[in-house]
């Protein structure tokens, strides 16, 4: 596993009275795993056709990203692609695309940024703002009635450093109530603006140097959308990119193949820098037992899910194949957490969420004659569910996962 690791989220609010979002943000890693592509599109007005058109133009920008094409050709050709609206005479989308390269180890991160019409992006190294040089490529649309221009940028990032964009849902929140009404001096009669956001992040960061990209636009969009009397004026999007010191979790499951090699299991829950969840009943009588400590019961609540148990030290313990599946189906199937259930699946859901790099860890035993049907069974069950798993992790969360078998 890499020292070093890069993390992008992001946080959306639909514009007040819709049920689909204007913003669209899409994030992909190529299959060699050396480019991150992270692309945020804010269609012209709100609902279902500015939908239509920011989720073409990021796709766009998406294709070309990956494709041997240069940054700079690929915006051309989208803004060619892209129509302008007749009556306003802007375009129908704008767009921010962040192209990130980096070797296997992360030694080397580079990031190719383009921008148009989108607030400007915002740099930090720790709580410092950092201010980069930028090339503008005036285009000649004959339909715009204003000047249209984007801009490049590259740049290398390392660790402690953080790119921030967002739709002008961020930038222009709070631009119809006024200072007056929202009780903050950071709102004029433009909104929010980039520079107070900046202010905003800065200060975040001073707090909370280590805080997520999750929570990090969560926070950003939650200031606008209170900026907005929590009436969302514009669809209100923000995307973190961060390259820092990763956040790991370890996860045992399965009991391990020999006997002997039981007290590997405490060895490594005792020594792991991160945090630690054991699956599977047997599995957590083998670590508490070689840990030294008692097994109990979870008094949270467990839903329709088999029960969870606790063990001192150990994050999360979960029952096995049942409670895995039912991770697997709602990372599969983005399942928001506000819409789970308070059960054992949400709580290993949240602690992925706020992880990096995942280990596991999977036991092979087959060989227990007391119990020979049901091991059987379940290794076949845990073998290709833990595949599976690591699938929707790397693929969909864009998370480093190992697995190891003992």
């Amino acid at each position: 596993m890499n020292n070093v690791c890069i993390d992008i989220d992001y946080s959306q609010i639909y514009k007040h009275g819709q049920k689909i979002g204007g913003d669209v943000f899409l994030l992909s890693r190529n299959d060699d795993k050396t480019r991150i592509v992270a692309t945020l599109s804010d269609g012209l007005g709100s609902g279902v056709k500015a939908n239509v058109l920011a989720s073409m133009t990021a796709h766009m920008g998406h294709k070309f990203s990956f494709s041997p094409m240069r940054l700079s050709h690929s915006a051309e050709i989208i803004m060619d692609t892209l129509p302008v609206d007749k009556e306003m005479g802007i375009s129908y989308a704008t767009f921010t695309i962040a192209h990130i390269e980096y070797t296997p180890n992360k030694d080397r991160i580079q990031v190719g940024l383009v921008e148009y019409d989108n607030p400007d992006s915002l740099r930090f190294h720790d709580a410092e703002p950092v201010v980069w040089s930028k090339k503008s490529n005036k285009l000649h649309r004959k339909a715009a009635v204003k000047e249209e221009i984007v801009r490049y940028s590259s740049f290398p990032m390392e660790s402690g450093d953080r790119l921030i964009f967002f739709s002008d849902g961020v930038a222009q929140s709070g631009v119809s109530l006024g200072p007056d009404n929202v009780g903050s001096m950071e709102v004029g009669t433009k909104g929010w603006g980039t520079a107070n956001v900046r202010r905003f992040v800065a200060r975040m960061l001073q707090e909370n140097p280590d805080i997520s990209s999750r929570d990090l636009s969560r926070a950003i969009v939650t200031q606008a959308y209170q900026y907005d009397n929590y009436k969302a004026n514009d669809d209100i999007t923000c995307a973190v990119i961060s390259v820092h010191k990763p956040r790991r979790t370890l996860i045992i499951t399965g009991a391990p193949r020999l006997k002997d090699y039981d007290p590997q299991l405490a060895e490594l829950a005792r020594n792991y820098d991160g945090n630690i969840i054991v699956c599977g009943g047997t599995t957590a009588k083998i670590v508490a037992r070689e840990m030294g400590v008692p097994l109990t019961p979870d008094k949270a609540s467990s839903g329709s899910l088999p029960p969870s148990s606790c063990i001192e030290g150990i994050d999360l313990v979960t029952e096995g194949m049942v409670t895995l599946t039912e991770i697997a189906d709602r990372l599969e199937k983005h399942t928001l957490l506000k819409e789970m259930p308070e059960d054992a699946a949400k709580r290993f859901i949240k602690i992925m969420r706020q992880t990096d790099q995942v280990e596991f860890v999977v036991g092979t035993k087959i060989n227990d004659a007391a119990e020979d049907n049901v091991t059987v069974a379940n290794f076949g069950i845990r073998i290709p569910l833990v595949a599976r798993l690591k699938r929707i992790l790397e693929e969909r969360y864009l998370l480093e996962v190992d697995v190891r078998y003992l």
